[in-house]
């Protein structure tokens, strides 16, 4: 600066002085300001830098799943060669999931291949689809890049088995969603099928044409084909929401990593799904059609069917109900979930009509309800409650109301004050009153509602509280009387390591040993004499049960010794693919309101059949 300034005074000896030392005031603020800006750059640079430093893997993961944790609902799509065959293989319909057809009716990978010859999906629109999906309020779309079958939905350059180069399509409509997707503010994701390829000897799941595992080199088809095309899809779709993995059955954990490192080098804010093994994924994933209870421990999602398949079956028409859909959604919600409703196209590329009917029905009821999803925090309570199940924002309670109340509403354990209470759908302010014994450690809110239900699905109610939510987590007997004790919200009480636990819907599994017991303390505010109904699950689809197991069960000084019979059974609309069974064993008395235990022991536990006590819960119920 000091040699600009001498080399413009040598210059300028002539001219005036006061012209000199404007000329010299401007080239000195100019320096200076030249100066302050590139110190606060390189300030700048340097916190950045340092702040890039500080990330723990931890951070740089949840920085990852900022996204994901705001779309609550996405679309799922099963589309495949399978959907030529639709379910139905040489004049026999083959029972099952229909994109399982290959291996269900086991068909040599010779004659599979012909299937793609036949594939020409002509009516294929991507920007339908993802207008369906924004319009249903899904947030993003996982795809079937490579299901088990092993057939590449995309122009793979790895394999010549894939829709552009084997099909009379010629196209790649993965392209195609992806240029969609992206205009539409939509996440497109990738399915991929890492262990199972029916299609390659070395692969998992072809037990017909390559019968001998000893032969077989997994880690060399992980090299050549798996790596290779999630490398494709990872690098020519643009950016990606994640890769959702499936089935790692038999894959090493080192194997595991390998995959979840490659799609973090490529894309690193790309997710990888739980499925990829071995608890390495991003998030959790639940079973498929399975609804995740009590409080999850990480970010989850689980993948629903509409029908009972996942790729098209012509003859599937056992459609979910709307109602159940939207009440999945928000029980999904109500957890902290993501909920991936699954579409299967058929083979000219048509997504099914029932399909299209309900994601609209959802559409509509989202735009009225959004407020109660989107951006929700998970229910206070860790139980669901007679008539509902809630969502929560800071300093809201959204009630999700299934079975509508006639006139009142009455709500326990909620100890904010309530400054307002009012119906999303049209704002409708709501009469209410709050009653908090605190000398009892009683809270209750009645609200007075109109007579017709707002939505046939699910009306939702707002309650507006000063400052954060605060309720009574103990469990409680319920307005209708009823007092529900989980099996997840159970003290469990084993005797060694293995045994006892609880699946995803929080049903008891593996509790084959007699020495294993569970308890639960909970508080009766209506004393009287209750109906003792123990609920245990069948295994999925209603393929079995094991019955016949002696319990003792004891509260407020009272023993029951009774069995697990088959007294009828119940439907749950979250998980409907599984029935409860209802085993009704006694009464008990209680004289006084107050806080009790609740112990189950077995005596005798059946397990033959190696699933043992299935215990879903034990539900205290009023004598009328």
């Amino acid at each position: 600066m000091l040699f600009a300034i001498a080399k413009f005074l040598s210059n300028r000896r002539d001219k005036d002085m006061s012209n000199i030392s404007i000329q010299l005031i401007r080239i000195f603020f100019a320096s200076l300001l030249l100066i302050s800006c590139m110190s606060v750059f390189a300030q700048t640079q340097q916190k950045n830098s340092l702040s890039g430093q500080k990330l723990s893997a931890d951070e740089v993961k949840e920085k990852r799943l900022k996204w994901f944790r705001d779309a609550r609902f996405g679309m799922m799509i099963h589309w495949g060669l399978y959907s030529v065959p639709a379910g139905t293989w040489k004049g026999k319909e083959i029972p099952g999931l229909g994109e399982w057809i290959m291996n269900h009716a086991e068909i040599p990978v010779a004659e599979y291949e012909q299937l793609a010859k036949q594939f020409d999906p002509e009516k294929f629109d991507a920007q339908k689809i993802v207008k369906l999906a924004k319009n249903a309020g899904m947030k993003y779309i996982v795809i079937t890049a490579k299901h088990h079958d092993g057939f590449a939905m995309y122009h793979s350059k790895v394999s010549k088995y894939n829709i552009y180069d084997a099909t009379p399509f010629h196209r790649d409509p993965m392209k195609e969603l992806a240029d969609a997707a992206q205009k539409a503010g939509i996440k497109l994701c990738f399915y991929y099928s890492q262990t199972q390829d029916w299609h390659e000897p070395d692969a998992v799941g072809n037990t017909w044409d390559f019968k001998d595992d000893k032969k077989k080199d997994f880690e060399k088809y992980l090299k050549e084909k798996v790596e290779p095309q999630v490398r494709e899809l990872l690098t020519n779709y643009g950016p990606i929401g994640l890769i959702w993995f499936d089935t790692p059955r038999n894959i090493t954990k080192e194997q595991s990593k390998e995959l979840v490192d490659l799609v973090h080098s490529i894309q690193p804010d790309c997710l990888v799904s739980g499925r990829v093994g071995h608890g390495l994924g991003d998030y959790d994933s639940a079973g498929d059609n399975q609804i995740s209870v009590g409080k999850v421990k990480r970010v989850w999602e689980t993948p629903v069917t509409m029908n009972d398949t996942w790729g098209y079956k012509s003859y599937d028409q056992n459609w979910k109900p709307v109602s159940v859909l939207i009440r999945q959604l928000v029980q999904v919600a109500s957890q902290g979930g993501n909920y991936l409703l699954n579409v299967g196209p058929t083979s000219e590329g048509l997504i099914p009509q029932p399909s299209i009917d309900r994601l609209k029905e959802v559409g509509d009821w989202l735009k009225v309800n959004s407020d109660a999803v989107y951006g929700t925090d998970p229910s206070p309570f860790p139980y669901e409650l007679p008539w509902g199940i809630l969502t929560t924002k800071p300093g809201k309670l959204y009630l999700h109301v299934f079975n509508w109340p006639q006139k009142e509403l009455v709500l326990y354990g909620v100890k904010s004050k309530v400054n307002k209470a009012y119906l999303l759908a049209g704002n409708k302010k709501l009469k209410f009153t709050q009653a908090n014994d605190t000398a009892a450690d009683h809270y209750a809110i009645s609200l007075a509602l109109p007579p017709a239900a707002p939505d046939k699905s699910d009306s939702v109610v707002v309650l507006e509280t000063a400052g954060d939510v605060d309720v009574d987590t103990t469990l409680l007997q319920q307005p209708d009387g009823t007092i529900t004790l989980p099996a997840f919200l159970s003290t469990v009480h084993k005797s060694g390591d293995e045994g006892l636990r609880f699946d995803s819907r929080g049903v008891a599994e593996h509790w084959v040993n007699k020495d294993d017991w569970v308890d639960w303390d909970y508080k009766v505010s209506k004393p009287g004499t209750f109906d003792v109904v123990v609920l245990t699950s069948e295994q999925k689809y209603g393929k079995d049960w094991e019955g016949g197991h002696t319990v003792t069960l004891e509260t407020a000084g009272q023993k029951l010794e009774g069995k697990i019979g088959n007294d009828g059974k119940e439907d749950n609309a979250a998980n409907p693919y599984w029935k409860y069974v209802i085993s009704k064993v006694g009464q008990v008395t209680f004289d006084k309101a107050g806080k009790y235990n609740f112990a189950l022991k077995p005596e005798v536990i059946k397990a033959e059949k190696k699933l043992g006590l299935t215990l879903v819960s034990v539900k205290l119920v009023p004598v009328k």
